[in-house]
């Protein structure tokens, strides 16, 4: 309210200064209107200056009535603009007013929420002592039962442990005589395996060692003839110095057939010098490829009959 009194004493004021500014420079402009002289006119214009003077009256009366107007309007849009500035501050009043009405309730809520929470909070206290004293309780009776059990338990394991050792001692007994036993049959069993597959080997090995004798010395034998053919082929024979003759020859080879040298042994001469002759002619015999044959062959002997 002292805001609006003070808006409408400060609009009173301008109100007033502004009708004196008026009226003072409507008297300002009729006065120099009546000071001017007017210039001659004839006689049959005399009554001129009356109808001037009129007229300015009029206008005069016309200046103040729009002023006064102007004020009229001016104060009537001011007392809006004040009821409207009325209006608003009423409406911030009732807004402050409102809220603080809501902040009380908020407040109130909040004081009651508290104490609310300060029951809660003393009954929760009462509860959480009562519980720990429960729990104490509780606890040392744990212990107490715990301690017995533990003591049950020591017992228990000790004479567990005792005839588990005696069990063990017992078992360990018992499984050494096993193993004993178990490795005496085991032996037996395995010398009287080992001997009979020793046997069973020894005559596997024969075998085989007799047929791979056997096929070795047959390939000696199909390479002596191989050989001696070789030796017919490259021999100058004569029917009338060399039949019913022979010579045995031993002959030296190398891996590739090379003949090495050749040694004659029991035999016609004209035939073992016609033999070796045709031997170092041909140069290369024939050789197994084997080298178990080959080793036997390497000094090969060969009986040499002329065949014509």
């Amino acid at each position: 309210m002292s805001q609006n009194f003070f808006a409408k004493s400060a609009y009173i004021k301008a109100l007033w200064l502004s009708i004196a500014l008026h009226v003072l420079l409507v008297v300002g402009l009729l006065a120099g209107d009546f000071s001017s002289k007017p210039p001659p006119t004839p006689v049959s214009q005399a009554a001129e200056p009356i109808k001037a003077v009129v007229v300015d009256k009029a206008k005069f009366e016309k200046a103040i009535n729009k002023i006064k107007k102007q004020k009229s309007d001016d104060r009537a849009a001011e007392k809006r603009r004040l009821a409207a500035i009325e209006r608003r501050a009423n409406e911030a009043k009732k807004r402050r007013a409102k809220e603080e009405a809501r902040i009380k309730k908020l407040e109130k809520q909040r004081k009651k929420k508290e104490q609310e929470k300060i029951k809660a909070d003393k009954a929760a206290k009462t509860s959480q002592a009562k519980a720990a004293k429960a729990e104490k309780l509780r606890k040392q009776k744990e212990q107490e039962k715990q301690k017995a059990e533990e003591a049950a338990a020591v017992a228990r394991s000790k004479r567990l442990k005792e005839e588990a050792a005696a069990k063990k001692a017992e078992d360990l007994r018992k499984k050494k005589l096993a193993d004993k036993k178990r490795k005496e049959q085991a032996a037996k069993e395995q010398a009287e395996l080992d001997a009979l597959l020793a046997e069973q080997m020894a005559a596997e090995m024969a075998t085989r060692n007799r047929a791979r004798q056997q096929q070795v010395m047959t390939e000696i034998q199909r390479y002596s003839a191989l050989i001696t053919q070789s030796i017919n082929r490259n021999m100058i024979k004569d029917r009338s110095t060399m039949t019913a003759k022979s010579c045995k020859l031993t002959i030296s080879l190398a891996p590739s057939g090379n003949v090495q040298y050749v040694t004659a042994g029991d035999g016609d001469k004209v035939v073992c010098d016609a033999a070796k002759n045709a031997i170092y002619k041909a140069g290369t015999l024939p050789v197994s490829k084997d080298p178990e044959v080959f080793k036997e062959m390497r000094k090969i002997a060969v009986t040499v009959v002329p065949e014509f």
